[in-house]
């Protein structure tokens, strides 16, 4: 009887329609698979459904804007060290922002970019006054009393500032280890203050130390002001604004540039040139391609490579090698915006 039955169940329009569907697939349970119940999901039906899960990954050419960018910003390091020695910072700032200036409104023109709309010229204002302006002027005075490694390292606690004044400015909150990776780097930098003026004859290896840190927060002011702005306007129109407002602020320093000029040497002028074209022209702008197409947190960690490429370009360049508590200061420095970034969700959510 029951044989019978399963022969019959077997035979009919419903078996041909199944027997239809099995010929069209190949499997047997292809009608059950195709409508989702009961059946393993073959790899054929895994991949339409997580492609639009998964992230879209970076580009070579990101990456490698962001090894041009580290690259040339950290010989910058080494450069403001170089013509510092003939150039005083206000100067020094404005020659480099009009070179840059210069350069990049050629490529603006020729390529006839856009120019920014509406209330995004206040975030163009803000990235030029503070990052291109202030941050220059700041991390020039800053170099002319500490090594260029001990500014590096200095200003390399800005990915942590950037967080905190993403925490303030755009409501993310303060997780418990950005403010622990505060404290550590508030710590690391004093450290770095009294192993630089215990190492020099004059006490003003802290002023240094002090505007180097306004450099810092200068910078992670200019990126969050950028991030947003990228996504409606070009990297070149907004490295080329940057550096024309920043030269605009720069423009009381003028006097003191022809002044500068007459008595500073050959090298030291062409050193400025080159901190125009390529830290600064080049750079800032290889640095905006990679922001418009990369977290900022995440580009801000790619930093972290440049103060050991600067002792070791300063080492080599100017035979100048940072005091041994002013490495450990600045390691401390880093650790702490290591703490800080860390991410305690994506611990939570497993891999992938």
């Amino acid at each position: 009887m029951w044989c019978r039955r399963a022969d019959s169940s077997a035979s009919g329009p419903s078996a041909d329609r199944q027997r239809g569907r099995q010929g069209r697939s190949g499997n047997p349970a292809a009608a059950v698979g195709d409508r989702g119940y009961g059946h393993p999901v073959t790899e054929r039906t895994v991949q339409p459904q997580q492609s639009p899960q998964a992230p879209a990954g970076v580009g070579w050419q990101a990456w490698a804007a962001v090894l041009v960018t580290v690259i040339f910003w950290a010989s910058a390091f080494v450069g403001i060290r170089s013509a510092s020695e003939g150039l005083r910072p206000g100067p020094l700032a404005l020659l480099r922002l009009l070179v840059a200036a210069v350069v990049l409104g050629v490529l603006v023109l020729v390529r006839r970019e856009k120019l920014p709309r509406g209330r995004d010229w206040w975030l163009v204002i803000a990235s030029g006054v503070l990052w291109f302006g202030v941050y220059n002027v700041a991390l020039n005075a800053g170099e002319r009393e500490v090594d260029a490694g001990t500014a590096a390292m200095l200003v390399n606690i800005g990915p942590l500032v950037i967080a905190l004044l993403a925490g303030w400015l755009l409501r993310e909150g303060f997780p418990r280890l950005l403010v622990a990776g505060l404290l550590v780097s508030f710590a690391g930098a004093v450290i770095v203050g009294i192993s630089t003026s215990l190492h020099t004859s004059n006490g003003n290896s802290v002023l240094g130390v002090v505007l180097c840190l306004v450099a810092a927060v200068t910078y992670a002011a200019g990126v969050v002001a950028q991030k947003p702005l990228l996504a409606r306007v070009s990297p070149l129109m907004v490295t080329f604004l940057g550096c024309a407002l920043g030269a605009v602020v720069c423009l009381p320093f003028a006097p003191a540039l022809v002044s500068d000029a007459g008595t500073a040497t050959a090298g030291q002028l062409w050193t400025a040139v080159y901190l125009g074209i390529f830290p600064t022209a080049l750079a800032f702008t290889t640095w905006a391609y990679a922001l418009k197409r990369m977290p900022a947190g995440r580009l801000g960690a790619t930093t972290y490579v440049v103060p050991a490429m600067v002792i070791l370009m300063s080492w080599a360049l100017l035979s100048e090698v940072p005091p041994w508590g002013a490495v450990i200061g600045g390691v401390v420095c880093l650790a702490g915006v290591a703490v800080g970034r860390i991410s305690p969700r994506r611990k939570a959510s497993g891999p992938g």
